[in-house]
């Protein structure tokens, strides 16, 4: 096998909490593992960011509450067989992993006495925390733990162009009449030095996570553009609520510039006592749900931006004033960000816009990570599940992308253990990847088809949408996708031809979805 061909039991696709946990269940079962990363490291993509906290268990808790909460927070358009696996199992296994086996440095008052806290959307304070940086403390423990382990190898700066299946990359006649399609691993551009790999492997996990890129305004790292999405549509996997994607409320305004992802405000904030306000100071969520400021995030999304449409302002506040802790010692990284931009988070407004930030749609699994594509799974925020339904209830995610993972993990060793490796047959039909293009790209046409994909679905295919806006969409991006595929044939291949053309594709997917969904439900809000 020359360099660029490798061979695992199974192949990790993205390295975040879902793609790490998966790994490292694999791996701990004596599974050889390949964990592929666009990043530098294991740490770039939004788990990282991810600043409330992972929903856990109150002492007056109870599975059947925290059913409900996440029942309402997504309009009941969830999977009840999803949601009653993770309100029950979910808190089961961060116990065991995140507590007990990796320790996790939540807060505490002393050793086993969590502090918690109480997000919009939940009866009351189930969430841990490690400060603000909940995330950015969990990818740091997982990826030493990735990085130790004599079972994964870890490949950073890969980018994963395409999934290899059975029926469309087997040259051998018998692959091609049998029925069954099979999911045996993918071609990966390795950006180090210019050439594409092909990993052949029993298994593989998309987690890839969100697509928060394809907008204007986003909260999600540069990496998020829907390529695990983009990529099980073109290998015939079923997709699930791509309409839905959820708008965070709070995203820090000013202090960035253009097509830079914007700062979170964690949740967290109001939940400790925060209030948001108009330029007048005077609070308006009372006005629009009986929860106030601590409602789901899609209706103080649209009451945020049906305020600042009544006041002709660019923004709207955080008052902290009523959060009874230091906020420098509560909410440091916020607090600091802040700093920076000249705002005291004690006791200046804080000016906050709604930006995209979780999708909760995407690749459709079962409750062990399986897709509708045999050998294929997928776990985190690029998987549906069917626990957000129309709308993620706050913190959950973390959750889901542990449990998922985790599952995915356990479900592949299981299957691992009672079949043999990929048959010599099979691994000889797969071709390595063929060049193709004979054009260098050219920047300033993928910056233009950035700059046309991400204000096409801020404007048309955003908060509130419309008919008009969803056809004009449509249209606009059906020419782009087509022209692209040409681009994409004649070009020379490199990072950037790849993500632009999952890039086109995810944001084709999504409004396809949102038109031919004409009810307004959750996160898809049709004003028509």
């Amino acid at each position: 096998m020359n360099d660029f061909r490798l061979q695992s039991d199974a192949l990790i696709i993205g390295s975040g909490i879902a793609g790490s946990v998966a790994a490292l269940t694999l791996a701990d079962q004596g599974r050889d593992v390949i964990l592929i990363t666009a990043g530098v490291d294991l740490k770039t993509g939004n788990t990282s960011l991810a600043q409330g906290g992972i929903v856990y268990r109150n002492e007056h808790d109870d599975p059947r509450i925290l059913e409900k909460d996440i029942l309402t927070a997504g309009w009941k358009h969830n999977y009840s067989r999803a949601v009653r696996f993770i309100s029950r199992k979910g808190p089961v296994v961060l116990k065991e992993l995140f507590l007990e086996k990796y320790k996790i440095p939540f807060n505490q008052r002393k050793p086993g006495d969590w502090y918690l806290t109480r997000e919009g959307g939940h009866s009351l304070a189930r969430i841990l925390y490690c400060d603000d940086h909940t995330g950015r403390n969990i990818m740091e423990v997982l990826s030493n733990a990735v990085e130790e382990h004599p079972n994964i190898r870890v490949l950073t700066q890969r980018t994963a162009i395409d999934l290899l299946t059975t029926q469309h990359h087997a040259r051998h006649l018998d692959f091609q009449y049998n029925l069954s399609n099979q999911c045996v691993g993918a071609y990966v551009f390795n950006d180090q030095v210019g050439k594409v790999e092909t990993i052949l492997s029993k298994y593989t996990l998309l987690a890839t996570g969100g697509i928060g890129q394809i907008y204007l305004h986003t909260t999600n790292t540069s990496g998020s553009i829907g390529s695990g999405l983009a990529m099980a549509h073109r290998a015939g996997t079923r997709l699930m609520n791509c309409e839905y994607v959820q708008f965070h409320p709070t995203a820090l305004y000013g202090g960035t510039k253009r097509g830079e992802r914007r700062f979170l405000v964690s949740e967290a904030v109001r939940g400790e006592g925060a209030v948001l306000v108009n330029s007048r100071g005077e609070r308006f969520m009372p006005n629009h749900d009986p929860r106030a400021d601590l409602a789901p995030r899609d209706i103080v999304t649209r009451a945020i931006m049906e305020e600042m449409l009544n006041t002709d302002d660019d923004c709207v506040y955080l008052d902290c004033s009523g959060i009874k802790q230091d906020v420098t010692k509560r909410f440091p990284t916020i607090s600091e960000r802040c700093r920076k931009m000249g705002i005291n988070m004690a006791t200046d407004p804080v000016p906050v816009v709604p930006a995209a930030h979780y999708f909760c749609g995407g690749i459709l699994v079962d409750n062990r990570a399986r897709t509708t594509l045999d050998h294929l799974y997928a776990a985190g925020e690029c998987s549906c599940t069917g626990v957000h339904g129309a709308n993620r209830l706050a913190s959950t995610s973390l959750l889901e992308g542990m449990l998922w993972g985790h599952s995915a993990g356990q479900d592949m060793a299981m299957r691992l253990n009672r079949s043999s490796s990929l048959p010599r047959k099979l691994l000889d039909a797969i071709p390595d990847w063929v060049p193709h293009g004979i054009h260098d790209e050219d920047p300033a046409l993928i910056a233009q088809d950035w700059s046309n994909i991400r204000n096409t679905m801020w404007n048309y295919v955003g908060v509130t949408r419309t008919s008009n806006r969803l056809n004009r969409a449509y249209v606009d991006l059906h020419k782009l996708t087509k022209n692209l595929q040409d681009f994409y044939r004649e070009t020379e291949l490199s990072k950037s031809i790849i993500d632009l053309f999952h890039g086109s594709q995810t944001a084709y997917i999504i409004t396809q979805a949102a038109l031919r969904n004409q009810k307004t439900v959750g996160c898809h809000h049709r004003i028509d």
